[in-house]
């Protein structure tokens, strides 16, 4: 008899056609399951993916990207009725997950989650691996190599289900390092860049910034960097960093 399920978060990919609520035209998710001895592991059998009408052509650039072709979605069934099965599963999930989770929380809204509680992998990353280069979806799988990821489930990459199966073994790896409720806390807050990500001081730590370039890069549009130079700044002057409004991340590391 398997180990019985204590709870699970859902990870979950789109592909779109566009930025547009309804443009989604693949869903794909994969289960993080805690066990009764309270470890997670990537589920191997609830996973998925579905095609999403976006109820108009894809255009060439954007097949590019994922190689999704209109007669592939045609007559799929558009999100608004796809989407409910996918993000409020039978048996429910603890919360939901994507690697720069802003962008799915675009589509998948409150009213279709059931206002579920949302982890951002790549917000987490930046916490627990500062030392890293990079922190894209997969430059984190080439860096880290996580236990147990079969290569060939992971690709092709930029499709649904594939980088949610990636994404799936960086979320396991953290919630077996930290709690829960730790990286939905890290995942509320804008990206705490652990370098500066562009200008003259590009890939120099904050701790080695003057204070006057600091202050500069407090008040930059990004609100990742802003986040970032603020928290160095209360650090050194012993108050705490401002959190800024949302999920919004622009920076690509």
């Amino acid at each position: 008899m398997s180990e019985a399920v204590i709870t699970r978060v859902r990870v979950i990919d789109l592909e779109t056609a566009g930025s547009s609520a309804s443009d989604v035209c693949e869903v794909g998710w994969q289960d993080v399951e805690q066990r009764a001895d309270g470890t997670w592991q990537v589920s191997a059998m609830s996973r998925g993916a579905r095609f999403v009408d976006p109820g108009r052509p894809i255009s060439p650039g954007t097949m590019a990207v994922h190689h999704i072709l209109d007669e592939w979605v045609a007559g799929a069934g558009y999100w608004r009725d796809v989407a409910p099965d996918v993000l409020r599963p039978e048996g429910g999930a603890r919360a939901l997950a994507a690697h720069r989770a802003g962008f799915e929380q675009r589509f998948c809204t409150p009213d279709m989650t059931g206002a579920a509680d949302w982890i951002c992998t790549w917000k987490c990353a930046l916490r627990l691996w500062p030392e890293l280069p990079r922190f894209s979806n997969q430059m984190l799988r080439y860096l880290r190599r996580p236990e147990g990821l079969d290569h060939d489930l992971g690709l092709p990459a930029h499709r649904a289900l594939p980088d949610a199966y990636v994404t799936a073994h960086h979320l396991r790896d953290m919630l077996n390092t930290v709690s829960l409720d730790q990286l939905l806390e890290w995942s509320r807050e804008p990206g705490l860049l652990p370098r500066v990500p562009s200008g003259p001081n590009r890939g120099r730590p904050w701790s080695d910034l003057g204070d006057a370039a600091l202050a500069v890069l407090a008040r930059d549009r990004d609100i990742d960097i802003r986040f970032s130079a603020e928290t160095e700044i209360g650090r050194r002057t012993g108050q705490a960093g401002t959190r800024g409004p949302g999920p919004v991340q622009r920076t690509l590391l």
